[in-house]
């Protein structure tokens, strides 16, 4: 029986080993899709001889963002956003997964005590009415086909994808904050104008008040400077409204209840880095965050794909068992004649399992193909985002200088319109035309800047930035 027992233990020794050289595998090893993607951004300057370090993606957004104040909502931002925390709780889930795929090819071992009652039989036969019996069992299963080890990788791929998740999350984080920073400041600016421009119509208004009284204009005249004043005096508290509704969206943000935020207000202060180089496309693979994480989603895809498959494949056990078997608990160590012990060793092929294996398998292989084609999509749209961000950025900083001479005119303009006025050479309608123009102009203008720095926070989260 002991022959027969180690010319088994043998056998299998002996299949494992060979089977172990031929059979590392049912799949083929893991490739990057291929990608072809354009030599430079469309809309972006030549980047030659643009150093790594000066590349907008790669620079820490404490490098990139020139305010301080900026600065410190997005550390705050960083720590205490919610939705960044709830993507960092992802990540310790995936630890967990990972942590026990690296333990798939250690055995299973469990301990068990059980105590059997049987009843002797009417006709007769003698049966034993208790047994006690402690145990341990240990099962180890041999990865011949690498299904162990292709779930293993999937496991160590959806980690490091939430990995990058998280990051995707932070740099659109710092992207949301610094255009939400920018647009309070914008509303700061034309509240600002607005409350200049309301102080100039109640000039206009004594100014036209006088001549009324001096029977050089009519009482029209004086209404519709009213009306005027009381339009610049109306969008004062919608103003206002609008600045504690960005304050209660940074402050939520930046993971706390809505309140001020202290800041500077000098708008047209900020220096726009808009002259950084923006890299290749081809650096998207490494920056992007959601593009690696589409990229690692692939890798996941193709090792459920092997494990799909393997489990077509026979698999192989080893089982040992041994403890204590005794008619009273108190002999269980009255040694040897309470040992007992067996080790088996099975393969198992499954053979009709109503086509399920069969249907995994190609799910997964469709899964794989239906991954690769989210990581093209996702690359795609990145540099589509890129080259967006790059025209948006040449246009708006045409438009920004178009509306600073703009300004300047009109501001001419209401001042050269008020001294005619005076001196009876313009109608109070041409003075009311002056201010109206300067104030939409000057509140354009506010709007347009804030635009630029928004298009440059984006085009520095298209890029990649802010996770560093």
């Amino acid at each position: 029986m002991r022959k027969q027992t180690n010319g088994f233990i043998v056998a299998c020794i002996w299949f494992l080993m060979f089977s172990s050289l031929w059979a590392c595998g049912v799949t083929h090893e893991y490739k990057k899709p291929d990608v072809a993607l354009p030599e430079s951004y469309r809309g972006s300057l030549p980047a030659a001889g643009a150093h790594a370090d000066t590349v907008m993606a790669l620079l820490p957004y404490r490098s990139f963002f020139a305010d301080a104040t900026l600065r410190t909502l997005i550390d705050s931002a960083v720590v205490n956003n919610i939705d960044l925390q709830v993507g960092l709780k992802n990540i310790d889930i995936a630890r967990q997964t990972l942590n026990s795929a690296k333990l798939g090819n250690l055995p299973a071992l469990s301990i068990g005590v059980q105590d059997t009652h049987t009843t002797p039989s009417d006709n007769g036969v003698q049966t034993t009415p208790q047994d006690y019996v402690a145990s341990a069992s240990a099962s180890w299963e041999a990865d011949i086909w690498g299904k162990i080890r292709s779930r293993s990788k999937s496991a160590l791929a959806s980690y490091l994808k939430t990995q990058e998740a998280a990051k995707a999350v932070r740099t659109r984080l710092v992207a949301d904050v610094a255009s939400g920073y920018y647009n309070l400041l914008m509303l700061d600016s034309q509240l600002d104008i607005s409350r200049k421009n309301l102080a100039l119509a109640d000039t206009t208004l004594k100014m036209i008040g006088f001549q009324y009284t001096a029977g050089q204009v009519t009482s029209l005249a004086v209404q519709q400077q009213e009306a005027s004043r009381q339009s610049i005096a109306l969008s004062i508290p919608l103003l206002e409204q609008k600045i504690a509704v960005q304050e209660n969206a940074l402050s939520t943000l930046c993971g706390r209840m809505p309140g001020t935020i202290n800041r500077d207000k000098s708008f047209f202060s900020i220096k726009v880095a808009d002259d950084l180089p923006s890299g290749i496309p081809s650096a998207l693979l490494q920056n992007r965050p959601d593009v690696r994480a589409a990229e690692l989603a692939v890798r996941a895809a193709h090792a459920d794909m092997g494990e799909a498959k393997a489990n077509l494949y026979p698999t192989f056990t080893v089982t040992a068992t041994g403890g204590f078997d005794a008619l009273k608990s108190t002999n269980w160590f009255s040694t040897p004649g309470s040992l007992f012990s067996y080790l088996q060793g099975g393969v198992l092929q499954p053979i009709f399992q109503r086509g399920q294996l069969k249907a995994k398998y190609e799910q997964s292989k469709i899964k794989r193909e239906q991954s690769e084609l989210e990581f093209k999509l996702s690359l795609l749209k990145a540099v589509e985002e890129v080259s967006n961000a790059l025209v948006q950025l040449e246009k708006i900083k045409a438009q920004e200088g178009i509306a600073e001479e703009r300004v300047v005119t009109l501001q001419h303009a209401v001042a050269n319109a008020s001294m005619l006025f005076q001196s009876g050479m313009a109608t109070y309608l041409e003075v009311i035309v002056a201010e109206t123009n300067a104030l939409q102009a000057e509140l354009n203008l506010a709007d347009i800047r804030r635009q630029h720095l928004s298009i440059m926070a984006e085009l520095y989260r298209a890029l990649g930035g802010g996770w560093r």
